[in-house]
C-alpha cells in the first residue's frame, strides 16, 4: 500500500483495493464499542465540519460515548498546558492527570542516556503513567506532549482508548506539522535526487 502517492484517490467515492480484507474489517466495526466508536465519530465529523476545535470535540465525543472518567498523561514540560486542560475537562469529566516523571525513577537504572550526563535525571515513566490510570479505571486517556517513543509506550499499555491532544516537538512549538510546512525544513529533510 501507498496511498499517499495514489493521484486518484477513488476509495473517496467508495472504490475498494482492498476487497480480500472488507469481511474482516467490517466484523470489527459491527462490534458494539468500535461501532459506537465510528458512528460517535462520524457524527461529530459531520455535524461540526470546521465548526469545533480538537478541544471541544474530545468533549463532545466523551459525552456522546458516555465516559466520566478521563485521564491526562502529559509531558512535565507542558505542565501549564495540562493544568488548563485538566480545568476545562473537570467541568465536564472526573478528571485524573499523571505527569512523565511519576515516581521518580532513577535514568541510571535502566542505564538510560542523561540530557546532561553529570547531572542525577529522573526518567519519564510512561508505563507507570498508563498502570496508574488503569488503576483509576478511565474511560479515556487523552496524551499533551509525551515524547516520541513513550508516547508509543503509554498507548501499548494503556487499557483505556486513547487520543493526542498536543503531540511532543519542541522545534516547533508543538506542531509537527510544521516541518511539512516549511520549505526550508523540507530542503533540510529531504534528500537531494
Amino acid at each position: 500500500m501507498r496511498c499517499a502517492k495514489c493521484k486518484d484517490k477513488l476509495c473517496y467515492t467508495g472504490k475498494n483495493c482492498k476487497e480480500e480484507i472488507i469481511k474482516k474489517i467490517l466484523e470489527e466495526y459491527n462490534k458494539k464499542e468500535n461501532l459506537k466508536i465510528a458512528k460517535i465519530s462520524s457524527y461529530i465529523e459531520a455535524k461540526y465540519y470546521m465548526k469545533k476545535t480538537r478541544l471541544e470535540e474530545i468533549i463532545e465525543f466523551c459525552e456522546l460515548m458516555d465516559y466520566k472518567r478521563i485521564g491526562i498523561a502529559f509531558c512535565i514540560g507542558l505542565e501549564n498546558e495540562a493544568k488548563i486542560l485538566d480545568e476545562i475537562l473537570s467541568q465536564y469529566f472526573k478528571v485524573f492527570s499523571v505527569c512523565c516523571k511519576v515516581c521518580g525513577i532513577d535514568k541510571d537504572k535502566l542505564n538510560l542516556d542523561k540530557i546532561n550526563p553529570k547531572n542525577k535525571e529522573a526518567m519519564c515513566n510512561p508505563i507507570g503513567q498508563a498502570e496508574i490510570l488503569n488503576n483509576l479505571k478511565t474511560d479515556l486517556n487523552i496524551l499533551v506532549g509525551l515524547c516520541i517513543g513513550h508516547d508509543i509506550l503509554f498507548q501499548k499499555y494503556s487499557k483505556a482508548p486513547t487520543t493526542t491532544f498536543i503531540v511532543k516537538d519542541r522545534v516547533l512549538s508543538h506542531n509537527p506539522a510544521g516541518v511539512i510546512y516549511s520549505k526550508y525544513y523540507l530542503k533540510k529533510l529531504k534528500k537531494m535526487e
